[in-house]
């Protein structure tokens, strides 16, 4: 848009016009005789009188280049908003005049051909005519121009900002590696591999028959010894790929061992979320990501159990092990007839991971065994969940020394299920009460939909259990008749419920009404209540405090809390994904400070917690801090007293 400035100022007088009339006396006078006559001052009827004053009174006019009939309130569509929006620059430029004319400035190269062309032409010769003589003796009539018909052109264009545009990248990473080798070493090794397999095949040869089973068995020492080729082979570059991968990501790798934000200083109590790894797989696409869990062993490891929360688009689904060893490629890959909405690694046998399915089937994978298949399964077992199973977990072994994990579904059933030799043993614990508001008639129809479990830390006994209708109810595995406590938690669908680590009475609920709440036990009603503004898919809490958890939102957003610094807001509320992306689980890595959430996309994202949302008190010199799950207890303790 111009900006109106002041152009300059025209100062005008009133002055008098006069009109100079011949003066006649009787006959007209001859043309000569017309400096002889006089001249007098005729004065317009409407000529106003103006004193001395007035006529030396100086009247300015600014000039200003906006266009004052210019629209001011003009818009256009914006399909990017979706709406209409005004315009804001509207163009100030007035034509009074234009005249399209065909003159060539003499000074151009077009000016200059012309005139050189006309030159030549007048040079040319011709007839010898009297102009032409009079032409070339430089006699030429000087053409006179009326000085009273001209115009004056002048336009005002408003120039564009100039932009530049730069980028930069960065040179590829490169590493350099040097070995020594000669024909003798490649000789000698080609001898020791010979050597190995000649011996392999003469232990194997001594133990024949006849010449029939000669055969067999010599096809049969082939296919092993290709066999353990190949996974000799496996492990070396397995090895290489994890080497490779700590190049390429050698400067996220830096940043999760050793970066620390520096500028959570100066934002006072408030944190951010610095993105490491991104975890996707190219065959899962399509699905989304239903559980996360982490190794307790190996604390680089976690699963990823991957299918859909649509009825419409159901379908077979995946389980993958990723590790932060390696980011780009699973450790771990099982395909599965349906899709996977929830999984645990047992605590102690690490390589044993449950899983439940959308089809109503529970599963136990055994990662040490070289198959694609489950080690157990309850397809074909009478107990099997005739709906969704929602959440498993595994519990300690029975007095028979068997491994045990417990599932709830959407049909309203909490199952135990017991792995004995090669079958899966199911056991009715409990089944959710019906809402009082379905007939008694439909109580068997319209079940109670289970969506979320977990186990007590201290009493392994002890769990709750959130229903479709936002009620959650905290039950015994030693009382089958009825639950101890209900709780009217929410609104809406409770997507997630897990009691504190380190609390023995505290426990944290979200739902679809977009709350986070905090519990006691003890009391009906929560202790803390968080809306967050949209729809809250998960929560968890740190394992290093009993005051720190973290949600995830469908607007792909991470909170994250600390009760002990702030009872009213989060910290941190951080995007880590593009728009239109949902998030639906989180996890803490037991050891590290980092997060994973995943989203509906199938991927898996990891993220850095900076200094202030792992704030832990300062130590004074001298004294030592005391440690240790007491301390955290206390911590949670002073807050629920200040409220009770």
């Amino acid at each position: 848009m111009s900006v109106p400035h002041k152009v300059g100022s025209v100062k005008s007088k009133q002055v008098s016009s006069f009109v100079m009339q011949d003066e006649e006396e009787g006959l007209d006078t001859a043309e000569g005789e017309e400096w002889m006559q006089g001249k007098t001052l005729v004065k317009p009827p409407d000529q106003l009188d103006l004193t001395e004053a007035e006529l030396n009174e100086e009247i300015t006019r600014v000039l200003k280049a906006s266009n004052p009939n210019a629209p001011q309130n003009v818009v256009r569509y914006s399909f990017k908003e979706g709406c209409y929006k005004p315009i804001v620059f509207v163009d100030q430029m007035a034509i009074h005049f234009e005249l399209e004319g065909n003159l060539v400035h003499k000074d151009s190269d077009e000016g200059r051909r012309l005139m050189a062309k006309q030159a030549e032409v007048d040079d040319g010769g011709g007839d010898e005519r009297p102009d032409n003589v009079a032409i070339k003796a430089g006699k030429r009539e000087q053409k006179l121009t009326n000085q009273f018909n001209f115009n004056e052109r002048a336009s005002q264009t408003l120039n564009n900002a100039p932009r530049d545009i730069s980028c930069q990248t960065e040179p590829p990473p490169r590493a350099n590696f040097s070995a020594t080798a000669n024909q003798w070493e490649i000789y000698d090794f080609y001898v020791e591999e010979l050597q190995r397999r000649e011996k392999s095949k003469e232990k194997h040869e001594g133990q024949f028959l006849n010449k029939e089973e000669d055969k067999s068995k010599k096809k049969m020492i082939q296919a092993e010894t290709q066999n353990d080729d190949i996974s000799q082979l496996a492990k070396v570059v397995k090895i290489i790929e994890r080497m490779v991968n700590q190049n390429i990501f050698d400067d996220v790798a830096q940043d999760f061992m050793y970066f620390e934000d520096a500028s959570d200083e100066f934002r006072g109590e408030k944190g951010t979320l610095l993105p490491l790894w991104t975890f996707q797989y190219d065959k899962a696409k399509s699905l989304s990501v239903t559980a996360l869990c982490w190794n307790h062993k190996y604390n680089d490891l976690f699963a990823v159990g991957l299918g859909s929360h649509e009825f419409t688009q159901q379908g077979g689904g995946m389980l993958l092990f990723y590790t932060l060893k390696n980011p780009s490629y699973p450790e771990f890959i099982f395909n599965t007839a349906s899709g996977v909405m929830c999984l645990d690694i047992h605590e102690h046998l690490s390589y044993l991971v449950a899983v439940g399915l959308y089809d109503g089937c529970v599963a136990v994978y055994n990662l040490k065994k070289k198959t694609d298949q489950p080690i157990y399964n309850s397809r074909a077992s009478s107990g099997k969940h005739t709906s969704a199973v929602m959440q498993v977990k595994w519990q300690k072994d029975d007095l028979d020394s068997n491994h045990n994990f417990i599932s709830v579904s959407a049909d309203g059933r909490v199952v135990s299920w017991t792995l004995v030799k090669h079958e899966l043993v199911f056991t009715d614990i409990i089944k959710l009460p019906v809402i009082d508001t379905i007939p008694d008639d439909l109580n068997d129809v319209i079940p109670t939909v289970g969506t979320s479990l977990d186990f007590h830390k201290q009493k392994d006994y002890s769990f709750l259990v959130g229903t479709e209708h936002g009620k959650i109810h905290k039950g015994s595995k030693y009382y089958s008749s009825k639950f101890l406590e209900k709780y009217d938690a929410h609104f809406m669908n409770v997507t997630r419920v897990r009691w504190n680590p380190f609390h023995p009475d505290v426990f944290i609920s979200c739902g679809w009404d977009w709350m986070v709440k905090i519990w006691d036990q003890t009391m009906k009603s929560p202790v803390f209540t968080f809306e967050l503004k949209t729809s809250v898919t998960d929560v968890a809490w740190a394992p290093y405090s009993s005051t720190v958890f973290a949600a995830v939102t469908t607007d792909g957003k991470v909170h994250v809390f600390d009760l002990n610094i702030n009872k009213y807001e989060a910290l941190c509320q951080q995007k880590v994904v593009s728009k239109k992306t949902k998030l639906f689980n989180i996890e803490f890595n037991p050891v590290h400070p980092i997060i994973i959430v995943g989203d509906d996309r199938g991927h898996v994202t990891s993220l850095k917690l900076s200094p202030n949302l792992r704030k832990k008190p300062k130590e004074k010199k001298g004294q030592d801090l005391p440690k240790g799950p007491e301390v955290e207890i206390a911590k949670m303790e002073q807050l629920l007293s200040s409220l009770r």
